[in-house]
């Protein structure tokens, strides 16, 4: 793996004398009470401000003062005018923009692009305070406020929008953000070490133009062949041949023989009967001077094919060990990706979490709550990143494959900082996580094969023999945070990936015995091979291995405790019969889901490509074959939806209907073998899946899961015997 400058090595810069602020202002006068006459920097953020390391801007913030610049906030601003954009007034070195901690679109629409009535990111949880796209809208607002201010446009909005991308709600492909936003940088992934280096760069008097050469950022330049750069099409039309290895499709390949490919390559494009999109080789010789010519967006706009293949060369560049630079072309311009970031090591993380944050909501919220903050004030985030993967999460995308862990110092020393400090703490930690609960330490066995890996996953189709799986360091952990004097409780709340727990009998042990609230929710996502391979997700056989070592642990520990396993309906490669199969077994197991999730196609993920193209982007992407079924249309997704909800009567005129056209009417019936019963209570039928009026308007009951009861309190509700 390459090294990268340590993150707090560089000279302070002058405003460090200042001091740190109590909470990073939102207003003139807190400006003014600091002895401030002007911002260096000043975020934008589409969320409520919370200084907590939690919330972007917050540890973005504190980062950046932590380096002596003086950071302002500007919060959810009223976007309809620039009033709110020139509250701080001018920015010395730039403005930093995000969307927030959510994609707009994500945090503003639901799966079946329906507004949602809240934002959990926002003071007292209304929605409509950020705009759609907020990225765009707030750069724009920027530049008009100030023009030849630098904005920097940052956060998982931007970073998953930094190639052209399909739009689920537009039902488009679109440009790339950096080009509608016409900021000066983006900066994709966790954006530490990029933010610090523009900020001391730009402090020293370099123009933001020439800022291209910084590691997790993208930029854009006039389309020509840059001088002294090697670049490769990532597009071969060819014949039908023998196909690249799925996992390493960049063979060695010597500048020498350039000329005979180059020949060849045209003798390719003029051959009739052209269906089968290949993968350029690609030699790391010069691979600081090497970058990948992605097809442009004109292309993938209109040939989802070709977007499916540009989604794959993303993905399979995203190791910061080896990743090339990529280039697309938009119109006249070129967006250029320079490779990932380098990840903070272990003492670098701890630095950034043990800023001087106040892990409170900014004092101007007074007592209206922030749903998000009230979700996570007493959990704890010990690392970052995920190599698991899954198709469908943005995870990878945006925090990379490679697990950056804290110290068990750092992480003990934050759980007594909320014990001590955090109002209304009653002595249980929500959980002690981050976006997986168990990939805490781990990582490949040998970095010089981590370096030069280009899996997609390291634990699918199965665990990476090079994968170090020891749960130790976690127990330990888990172990020592529990001893802590004041802490009742640990939890773990964050998503477990069980096909490495079952690795480890000693920490599914600790993990039942002590840090499990009854319920322990975990996502199997599917059932059927099918769309599990698409997901990158392990069989439902792993799943029942792990509830075996938990149910046996439950019983030694004294414990009724239970699994809430969640499933997506409607993901890419998804059949009715897959559906009708997962229904079944959610009613073997006695399960009643309350709640369902369709799947949503998150820009830039792999299952998104999946879902425009109708191809499987795992495997070598070809005109002719590799097609996978994609549920699109209200119809078919609320009939997915339906499933999953087989014991609600309001779907069973439509499971009926289903049922019978895949000719299997014989789960029809009111006998235990059966789905759905052939009888239909009065009064319901009318309001399936995404057809209902509340249920206070009707006057209904609602429908419960077999693990609650009428009231706030949960209890330990037995499985329903078959």
């Amino acid at each position: 793996m390459q090294s990268a400058p340590d993150l707090f090595s560089y000279r302070k810069f002058w405003a460090h004398r200042f001091g740190v602020a109590p909470e990073l202002p939102m207003t003139r006068e807190e400006m003014d009470a600091l002895g401030w006459d002007s911002c260096d920097i000043i975020i934008v953020t589409g969320d409520a401000y919370v200084d907590h390391p939690s919330f972007g801007m917050a540890l973005i913030g504190r980062l950046l003062e932590s380096h002596g610049f003086r950071v302002g906030i500007i919060s959810q601003p009223d976007w309809t005018n620039t009033d709110d954009f020139t509250k701080l007034g001018k920015p010395n070195l730039f403005f930093g923009v995000t969307g927030g901690n959510m994609d707009s679109m994500v945090n503003r629409y639901t799966s079946d692009r329906k507004i949602r009535s809240n934002d959990a990111y926002t003071a007292g949880g209304s929605g409509g305070k950020r705009p759609d796209r907020s990225v765009v809208v707030y750069s724009q607002r920027c530049q008009e406020a100030y023009k030849g201010v630098p904005v920097i446009i940052g956060g998982i909005e931007a970073s998953l929008r930094r190639i052209a991308h399909y739009d689920y709600w537009s039902e488009k492909v679109r440009r790339s953000v950096i080009m509608d936003s016409k900021a000066d940088l983006l900066v994709y992934g966790n954006g530490e070490r990029q933010v610090v280096e523009i900020a001391h760069r730009l402090a020293a008097g370099e123009p933001v133009s020439d800022l291209t050469d910084i590691r997790g950022t993208a930029y854009t330049k006039k389309y020509e062949q840059r001088a002294g750069w090697w670049e490769k099409d990532s597009t071969l039309v060819d014949t039908p041949g023998k196909l690249n290895p799925p996992i390493d499709p960049y063979q060695m390949q010597t500048e020498e023989s350039c000329a005979d490919e180059k020949a060849k390559t045209e003798q390719n494009k003029a051959a009739e009967n052209t269906n089968v999109i290949k993968i350029h080789r690609v030699s790391p010789r010069n691979a600081d001077r090497t970058v990948i010519r992605l097809p442009a967006y004109n292309a993938v706009k209109d040939d989802p094919v070709t977007y499916a293949h540009t989604s794959r060369i993303l993905h399979l560049e995203t190791n910061p060990g080896n990743a090339l630079a990529l280039v697309q072309q938009h119109g006249n311009q070129d967006v250029w990706l320079n490779p990932p970031p380098i990840p903070l090591t272990t003492a670098e993380m701890d630095a950034v979490f043990d800023l001087p944050y106040s892990r409170l909501p900014h004092t101007a919220y007074g007592k209206m709550t922030i749903p998000a903050y009230d979700m996570i004030r007493f959990s704890v985030n010990i690392m970052r990143g995920c190599f698991g993967g899954c198709t469908f999460c943005s995870i990878t995308e945006h925090e990379g494959r490679i697990i950056q862990s804290r110290s068990e110092d750092s992480i003990i020393k934050e759980v007594e900082a909320i014990r001590d400090t955090t109002p209304g703490f009653t002595g249980v930690i929500s959980d002690l996580g981050g976006p997986t609960a168990n990939m805490y330490r781990l990582a490949c066995n040998d970095p010089k094969i981590e370096a030069s890996c280009r899996r997609l996953s390291c634990v699918f189709p199965g665990v990476c023999k090079n994968l170090n799986t020891d749960h130790t360091p976690l127990i330990n952990l888990y172990k020592r945070a529990r001893s802590l004097p004041g802490i009742k409780k640990i939890l773990i709340a964050s998503g477990l990936r069980y096909d490495l727990a079952v690795l480890s009998p000693e920490y599914v042990k600790e993990l039942v015995t002590h840090h499990v609230g009854g319920y322990l929710k975990i996502a199997p996502e599917h059932t059927e091979e099918g769309p599990l391979q698409q997901m990158m997700k392990p069989g439902i056989g792993t799943y029942d291995k792990f509830k075996q070592m938990f149910d046996k642990y439950s019983k030694e520990a004294g414990k009724e405790q239970y699994l809430i396993p969640y499933f997506i309906a409607a993901h890419p490669g998804t059949t009715d019969k897959d559906m009708m199969n997962l229904a079944l077994w959610l009613k073997r197991n006695g399960f009643r889901a309350d709640q369902v999730q369709a799947y949503l196609p998150s820009p830039m993920s792999a299952a998104a490509a999946m879902y425009h193209s109708g191809k499987n982007t795992l495997h070598k992407v070809r005109r002719n074959g590799g097609d996978i079924e994609v549920p699109k249309g209200l119809k078919v997704r609320r009939l997915h939806k339906a499933f999953l909800r087989y014991h609600d009567p309001e779907n069973w005129p439509m499971l009926r209907e289903a049922l019978k056209n895949m000719g299997r009417a014989d789960l029809i019936g009111n006998g235990k073998k059966h789905l759905i019963p052939n009888w239909q209570p009065a009064g319901t039928g009318e309001n399936g899946e995404g057809r209902r009026v509340t249920r206070k308007a009707k006057n209904v009951q609602s429908f419960r899961t077999q693990h609650t009861r009428p009231g706030k309190t949960k209890v330990k509700a037995k499985r329903r015997q078959r």
